[in-house]
């Protein structure tokens, strides 16, 4: 549980900055100088190397780009929870990944009570999405009145909606494919692949074989950030050494090291051996572990802000807030993540634990669980990431940021207070 409280701690804290940031986007755009938001995230980049060309905006380089290492934390998490972590056990996944399918489904299907039928319908994928730093801050706000399996729960439900989201992305917010490309990127990822089956170590030649790979997506018409979850799947979660093979190396080492020193040639073995010592303690640490505890802060604290900062500013300036919070968009992405998820998350769970397919957590009970669900319904993150795949007219993306904005904040609020104020007592049997 150790590397899943640790996730959770840095993901509590970055929620803060992304906060932090989301008011700065918001206070930048409904400014004087306002107008400056926009020009600014659409200055053109362009990098040429070679035959190697990215010509894109400052905000594309940002959501294209960097957010490419958030979706390889994210591919990195999935994996550690898929290898080791709850979602290896059926049982114990079931509650959780039945208790996610609701907060996607749901959450699309009030979308499209309002939406369907128009040109507006295609950002059904908008509400679907549980931004994990902002919800495990909201838990983190009610302390100890929240137990361990109810936060676990949470993080585990946030990382299947993440699976879900990426599957979303994959299949429906793809443009057109250029096979090409899109072959290209595949047998650059099998190579990648295969060097990690035949032990190859080097952090220097993974990186380059990641950004080729991360190029030919990006070319391919398939989102380009995709390339960082199928690098984070493919990360070894075991060690190149188990602890019997570290304890016994290590052993012969250390065994030597006195003899060594007072040998004349004794300094100059004993760095060697030293070296080789630390080498093998660093390999027997997984390569996830390794990458995932170097890039979360990163993550945490510089690419999700950013992202946050480049996108979460809209302009009401002339427009009225009322008319834009009940226009179908809005209405349909606010509802959705506030009553979607909260109904679906609670529902399906609780037909996963009639249908015996799964068991509540311990000492959580079905307060917790309507608590954490519309907790659940904070998508910030994805969801704008998410808006900026399914439309292209400025005017509708806002009104899709409104409803994201309206139905977060409601969701944050409401989700803190039913479980700050959760009476105790004995879980009923039903929600």
């Amino acid at each position: 549980m150790r590397p899943l409280l640790r996730f959770a701690h840095v993901e509590e804290v970055g929620g803060i900055v992304l906060l932090i940031s989301a008011a700065i986007a918001l206070f930048w755009a409904n400014a004087p100088f306002g107008d400056s938001y926009e020009s600014f995230w659409n200055t053109p980049i362009e990098f040429t190397l070679g035959s190697f060309h990215i010509e894109e905006t400052l905000r594309l380089m940002v959501n294209d780009g960097l957010m490419t290492i958030f979706f390889f934390v994210v591919g990195l998490e999935i994996k550690r929870e898929l290898v080791t972590g709850d979602l290896r056990n059926p049982k114990a996944a079931a509650l959780p990944v039945v208790a996610a399918l609701g907060g996607m489904i749901v959450p699309a299907a009030i979308f499209l009570a309002f939406n369907g039928g128009t040109d507006a319908s295609h950002g059904w994928g908008i509400p679907m999405a549980t931004d994990i730093a902002f919800a495990v801050g909201v838990v983190a706000l009610v302390g100890h009145r929240v137990p361990i399996g109810a936060k676990l729960f949470l993080l585990a439900l946030a990382i299947v909606d993440d699976i879900g989201a990426i599957l979303v992305i994959a299949v429906f917010y793809t443009e057109d494919l250029a096979i090409g490309y899109l072959t290209a990127a595949i047998v650059t990822l099998v190579v990648i692949r295969l060097s990690a089956r035949a032990h190859v170590r080097s952090i220097l030649f993974y990186a380059v074989a990641g950004t080729v790979a991360w190029f030919f997506l990006l070319e391919s018409g398939v989102h380009a950030t995709l390339a960082g979850v199928a690098l984070g799947l493919m990360t070894p979660a075991r060690a190149m050494y188990t602890d019997r093979e570290y304890h016994e190396r290590a052993s012969r080492i250390l065994d030597r090291y006195e003899f060594d020193a007072s040998a004349p040639s004794g300094p100059d073995r004993v760095d060697h051996e030293a070296l080789a010592l630390a080498q093998i303690a660093r390999e027997s640490v997984s390569p996830l572990a390794r990458i995932e505890d170097a890039l979360l802060p990163w993550s945490s604290f510089l690419v999700v802000p950013l992202f946050a900062l480049a996108n979460a500013g809209v302009s009401f300036r002339g427009v009225s807030l009322a008319d834009s919070i009940t226009h179908p968009v809005a209405l349909g992405v606010a509802l959705g993540l506030l009553v979607g998820k909260m109904v679906g998350i609670t529902f399906f769970a609780w037909l996963a634990v009639r249908l015996r397919l799964g068991v509540l957590p311990l000492h959580t009970r079905w307060g917790h669980i309507v608590g954490v669900a519309t907790v659940g319904g904070i998508g910030f993150t994805v969801a704008l990431f998410v808006a900026s795949l399914a439309y292209t007219d400025p005017t509708v993306i806002d009104l899709a940021k409104t409803g994201i904005f309206a139905g977060s904040l409601v969701a944050g609020i409401t989700g803190f207070l039913l479980l700050r104020f959760l009476p105790a007592g004995r879980s009923p049997k039903g929600p």
